[in-house]
């Protein structure tokens, strides 16, 4: 190993989380009340079956 730090794992994650952050402020802007938890769930594409 070279000692030098691989940050394009780390930059791929931040990038998919600030996707699903924006997924979520999205829903919640154009929605007219609170998104219940499983509303959320269903935004950020989870399901009972994971």
């Amino acid at each position: 190993m070279n000692g030098r730090l691989d940050t394009r794992l780390h930059d791929r994650v931040a990038l998919d989380e600030i996707e699903l952050y924006a997924e979520v402020l999205s829903a919640v802007a154009s929605a007219d009340r609170p998104l219940t938890s499983d509303e959320l769930d269903q935004v950020l594409g989870l399901s009972d079956d994971e």
